[in-house]
């Protein structure tokens, strides 16, 4: 069939758009992240969002009903059982997470676990408790630097962080111990997601800086995925973000780290204008999360929709006419809700194309993993059992 060459899947990492069946499991019933933002910011400047109908998915102030004959829109719901990065992104391509990763958000990590870490690295621990990454250093690291010790802490997601100082621990070592822990974490009590190496540089409170030596030591899906499928057949798999770290390197042709989102998207505006590939281009924007929602930010929120709102307008004008883009959610962070967690949501699901001449708005899809089926069925790829979705044909008629 090959009705689209290439598709291209941005995720807008925790832009959420309401409250979905499961929010109330998770003390989200009511959150919305986008409407939200909206709110607080007196309404977004969006035209090329606008463009593509998000207002028929919901009120966000700013945008207006307007024909969108060139994109489909709809909301998808979460299968899975969580509302973390790595559930939802391995959604998408197909894998339901019965069991959720384990998290330590509230609490920090067990005592045992600490203890045997300490032991098992030969550095004492130092932190254990759920922080920003550039808050911690401020607090912690000219004591991590003074005893050589390692500064453990996590966030909302199902993370085990360790920061040490490139020149006083050394950046061999710390991998070394966050190998450590990896080992350590792959127990059921305490199996955490991904454990990440975050070494910093600076002589004190005022200065220390991470540096680009971050290393990730993820679990692989349960079983191989739509990436899996398009890289046995020769396709391109192209990851832009943190997308390879999600899936541990499993299904990746090509992989391209990023500084921000707006770096994120002009490296995805460079592959549409100079890559000719069939296959697909996997795009994870973190800012939105990292920087905004669990700070609960939301003016700031809102200015990085905006800035990408700019950035959709050079790609759409760059896409070819048998490409396909969608954009989409991994799950929320309503930046105007209680504490600093993701929030369980629905998420935007606009596809565009230039080919597309009939789109509107269409019936709610049951999962993320819609878009992982769409992009094998319009590939002339077989669905094999154990993975989830259902390809959203009005993309093809």
């Amino acid at each position: 069939m090959k009705k689209y060459q290439r598709i291209f899947v941005i995720v807008m990492d925790s832009v959420g758009i309401g409250t979905e069946p499961r929010s109330v499991e998770f003390g989200d019933d009511g959150a919305n992240t986008f409407v939200h933002v909206a709110e607080q910011c007196g309404g977004l400047n969006i035209p090329h969002l606008n463009s593509l109908g998000l207002a028929d998915l919901a009120a966000v102030k700013g945008t207006s009903a307007v024909e969108h004959p060139h994109s489909f829109v709809t909301t998808a719901l979460e299968t899975s059982n969580g509302k973390d990065t790595m559930t939802g992104h391995w959604e998408m391509m197909g894998i339901n997470t019965i069991k959720p990763f384990m998290t330590f958000t509230d609490t920090g990590f067990p005592k045992e676990l600490m203890d045997l870490l300490e032991k098992e690295t030969g550095h004492k621990c130092i932190g254990n408790y759920a922080a920003s990454g550039t808050e911690i250093l401020k607090e912690l690291g000219e004591e991590q630097m003074r005893d050589n010790s390692l500064i453990v802490y996590t966030s909302a997601d199902s993370v085990l962080q360790i920061a040490a100082h490139e020149e006083t621990t050394g950046v061999k070592e710390l991998y070394r111990c966050c190998e450590i822990a990896r080992e350590i974490c792959m127990k059921p009590e305490w199996k955490v997601g991904r454990i990440i190496a975050r070494p910093f540089v600076g002589t004190n409170k005022d200065n220390f800086k991470r540096t680009a030596n971050r290393h990730d030591l993820a679990l692989s899906p349960s079983s191989p995925t739509v990436m899996n499928i398009l890289q046995d057949h020769g396709l391109m798999v192209s990851c832009i973000g943190k997308i390879g770290d999600i899936f541990n390197g499993y299904g990746v042709v090509k992989t391209q780290k990023t500084v921000s989102n707006e770096d994120g998207m002009n490296k995805t505006i460079s592959e549409a204008k100079n890559e000719s590939f069939t296959g697909m281009c996997f795009v994870n924007l973190v800012e939105f999360d990292s920087e905004y929602g669990h700070r609960r930010n939301p003016i700031g929120y809102g200015k990085a929709i905006e800035q990408f709102d700019v950035q959709l307008g050079e790609l759409m004008q760059v896409m070819k006419d048998d490409d396909l883009l969608i954009i989409t959610a991994d799950h929320g962070n309503d930046p105007t809700w209680t504490g600093t967690d993701h929030t369980r949501e629905k998420v935007p699901l606009l596809m565009y194309s230039k080919s597309i001449s009939d789109g509107r708005k269409i019936e709610e899809r049951k999962s993320f993993a819609d878009i992982g089926a769409t992009i094998l069925y319009n590939f002339d790829f077989e669905k094999p059992d154990n993975l989830i979705g259902t390809p959203i044909k009005e993309l093809f008629k």
